[in-house]
């Protein structure tokens, strides 16, 4: 697992050790708790196409967020959730709003959905408080008659609260659809909040809290914008083989339904674990008087623990000390959007917050049975790190 995120990181990549505590190690049910839905599948011999096991994930997802029936469609993966959900809510890129606003600081995914769709980018800064987008601000752009659609991102799984941008929505008439991809662990908490007539993305990825291996969901309380969303990761079909809408293949497989049952079941053990290995984290961080550093669950989604750094030669020094001692990091984000070789020419606002922001938020190790040896291991790496600045 490639550790190094950024091209400073890169030219110090001949100083680094071997990784002995990888940035994330995922654990997903184990074979026995598949087996008996392994079985349910060789019975039925139905292994996609919302089969009995995806439609029973469905059913209880909607009981955890607290939607109605129908409240909740499976997807093959959250890029392909959300990729559904802009094709159900805007369409395909036609006439002359052809442009889809996305935060910089944010996973590429956001953007390859919207490309995926015929938009065009415009990045936009995000707000150095929430890291998010600001509707007030987004609201208030000179180019927004061009804008067929606004992507707000929660990043790292900090949600985004429903009631604003439904607000923005009715007052512009410009769709939104949410991109909260690690947002289940506050979708299960919070749901009133979270979730509601936007429809919210999100990813079962292995690397998320709750995962599938690989698949996703779209939540919202509208059952009728859920079916369409349905019918646009199956072709466009709905009860005949006609292609109807704009649609994409994306459904979720039964075998990966079965991880996501199982990990239902084994949900509370989970969240004990990460909840003990988050503590040990906070204990550590405040011993060495770095507490207010420290940004993790349930502040963001527990898979993120992430140090802030408060300049760039700071995050330089703890991330070429992590390096050093065998310890993975990553900056989840790059450096934002605009960085990356297929979004260097997108058109973009002045991006300060991020431009600032990004390159200081190292994501540090996280795993469900990670010891407190290790955490003070990582904690000492950083601790080393600013020392030496």
């Amino acid at each position: 697992m490639n550790a190094y995120s950024s091209e400073a990181e890169l030219d110090r990549a001949g100083d680094q050790v071997e990784p002995t505590i990888p940035v994330l190690r995922p654990r997903l049910p184990s074979a026995e708790r598949l087996l008996p839905y392994l079985r349910r599948i060789d019975a039925t011999r139905v292994y996609t196409t919302w089969g009995p096991l995806a439609l029973e994930l469905e059913e209880r997802l909607c009981r955890r967020f607290s939607l109605p029936p129908g409240g909740v469609v499976s997807a093959s993966s959250g890029t392909s959730a959300l990729t559904a959900a802009i094709l159900t809510a805007a369409g395909r890129a036609a006439g002359g709003r052809r442009l889809a606003i996305v935060p910089a600081l944010t996973f590429v995914a956001t953007a390859a959905a919207a490309e995926s769709c015929g938009y065009t980018l415009r990045i936009a800064d995000v707000d150095p408080e929430t890291w998010q987008l600001d509707p007030e601000r987004v609201a208030a752009r000179a180019d927004l008659d061009e804008a067929a659609i606004v992507l707000p991102v929660a990043p790292f799984g900090r949600p985004v609260p429903q009631a604003a941008w439904l607000e923005f929505r009715e007052r512009t008439g410009v769709p939104v659809v949410i991109d909260g991809a690690a947002t289940f662990e506050a979708a299960s908490g919070q749901p009133e909040r979270i979730l509601g007539e936007l429809p919210v993305a999100m990813s079962f990825h292995a690397t998320k809290a709750f995962a599938t291996g690989e698949g996703g969901c779209v939540a919202s309380t509208e059952t009728g914008v859920v079916d369409q969303i349905g019918r646009a990761l199956n072709f466009g079909f709905s009860g005949s083989r006609d292609s109807a809408t704009p649609s994409l293949n994306g459904k979720l497989s039964e075998y990966h339904a079965a991880v996501g049952l199982a990990q239902l079941e084994e949900w509370n053990a989970k969240q004990e674990a990460t909840a003990r290995v988050l503590d040990l984290y906070r204990e550590s961080f405040d011993r060495l008087g770095l507490a207010d550093r420290l940004v993790c669950g349930p502040e963001v989604a527990s898979l993120y623990v992430l140090f802030r750094a408060t300049t760039q030669h700071e995050a330089n020094g703890v991330a070429a000390s992590l390096a050093e001692d065998g310890i993975s990091y990553r900056l989840w984000y790059g450096e934002g959007l605009q960085r990356h070789t297929q979004y260097v020419g997108c058109s973009s606002d002045p991006l300060p917050v991020t431009e600032e922001l990004a390159p200081r938020l190292l994501g540090l190790p996280f795993a469900v049975d990670l010891d407190e040896q290790a955490v003070e291991r990582i904690g000492a790496a950083v601790a080393y790190g600013l020392r030496r600045r």
